[in-house]
């Protein structure tokens, strides 16, 4: 089924049932107004509403009304955990490479978790605000879960198990900011700025075969001011899968419902694909010629982010958002500003 969290006015929105084809939508307030009520109590909501939605498919749901992601809030728009894995090895070699970091001997890079903020979550087509527009602006497409509870020390298969919904993700970086960040021995915290999801989470039976071994085995597609630059196969360059990086994640601690974990910046090494995230198609151009030639994103750029099933059909909708600087329509108040002395 394919849920979405509809703008109400509220902190947490409204959940709603959509089609499977996307056109129509159905409160879902009989069962359950928000979707951290289903994944707390998965087994006995989620049954009801695949009934709403089976009905709604069916054409047969009296107060059906037509879907219009641009009212979508993120499906979890505050989330008990944010954790973004690097699944992806290609992905970090390529940054690694292009900053002349090398890997420690006794370090796995398939193991690099990092928290996010999962406080401020953006839906599919809200503006995102920047402050700096050289603070190196760059978008990252992927897939992430969100889960059921999985207990601390479960294997791989038993925290396979736990994962409810899947989402499409747009985890914006601040590129500039980040070597600072990384220097203080710390984490990510300025450096990445609020993360956006699709307008819809799915259940994995939703996407059949293209759901296998922890992982999706389709293209996400992203385009920059209308041109795609990337068409890169989610399931062929994942290197660690959603089972292990959820093991990984439960190795000292339980995880609980409603925590959304990504598996990175898709990335293949077959450059044809295009890329993900800026970063790593200026790594490619350094690695070529020592120069880097495609800019980060400006004030005013648009981007685009989807995956297609194999009907042509869009699986978790479309993450559309537009950059805004200081000024912008709806933008927040400029603050005083952090810049890499302040950090240092």
């Amino acid at each position: 089924m394919k849920l979405a969290t509809l703008k109400d006015g509220s902190r947490d929105g409204q959940l709603v049932v959509v089609s499977r084809d996307l056109s129509l939508a159905h409160h879902a307030s009989g069962v359950a107004t928000r979707l951290q009520q289903v994944l707390d109590d998965w087994n006995f909501l989620s049954p009801q509403l695949e009934d709403l939605y089976a009905t709604l498919n069916g054409g047969k749901a009296r107060h059906a009304f037509p879907f219009e992601p641009h009212q979508c809030m993120a499906p979890l728009p505050r989330a008990c955990q944010w954790a973004h894995a690097s699944g992806y090895l290609n992905h970090v070699a390529l940054l690694r490479r292009a900053h002349g970091v090398e890997r420690p001997e006794d370090t796995h890079p398939g193991l690099l978790i990092h928290q996010g903020g999962s406080d401020a979550l953006l839906g599919p087509t809200d503006d995102a605000f920047f402050f700096d527009e050289d603070a190196g602006i760059d978008f990252g497409a992927g897939l992430a879960v969100i889960t059921g509870d999985i207990p601390m020390g479960a294997g791989p298969d038993q925290a396979l198990d736990g994962v409810r919904l899947l989402v499409l993700v747009n985890d914006w970086t601040l590129c500039h900011l980040e070597p600072v960040e990384l220097a203080t021995g710390l984490r990510f915290l300025h450096s990445k700025p609020a993360t956006a999801f699709g307008p819809l989470a799915v259940t994995p039976d939703e996407l059949g075969e293209n759901w296998r071994g922890g992982r999706v085995h389709l293209p996400v597609c992203s385009s920059r001011n209308g041109r795609q630059v990337g068409a890169t196969d989610a399931g062929k360059g994942m290197d660690i899968p959603f089972g292990v990086i959820l093991a990984h994640l439960a190795r000292t601690r339980p995880v609980r419902a409603g925590s959304i974990v990504g598996g990175g910046t898709v990335s293949h090494a077959d450059a044809a694909s295009g890329y993900s995230c800026i970063a790593e198609q200026r790594a490619r151009e350094m690695a070529a010629g020592g120069h880097a030639s495609t800019g980060y994103l400006r004030f005013g750029d648009r981007l685009r982010i989807e995956v297609t099933g194999d009907d042509g059909q869009s699986l978790f909708g479309a993450i559309e958002q537009r950059v805004v600087g200081p000024g912008g329509a709806g933008a927040p108040p400029a603050g005083p500003g952090v810049d890499a002395d302040t950090l240092g």
